[in-house]
């Protein structure tokens, strides 16, 4: 393929220590602004805030979490 230069064995990033995430309350003002606008109904809500019963339906698109 003539638009391809050879590449060298570069080295990759060094990981570090991992940083913590901050806790964010998922009751703000901001948080429930933006669920009004991400969730169609209340199962959808809790699915996506991370509370997941055992006889769930499995999504079927992307799973992001």
């Amino acid at each position: 393929m003539p638009g391809k230069g050879k590449r060298g064995k570069g080295r990759g990033k060094s990981h570090g220590k991992k940083q913590k995430r901050p806790e964010v309350d998922i009751l703000s003002p901001a948080a429930m602004l933006n669920l009004y606008y991400v969730a169609h109904n209340i199962t959808d809500c809790l699915r996506l805030r991370g509370f997941r019963w055992p006889g769930a339906p499995k999504s079927k698109g992307k799973n992001k979490t």
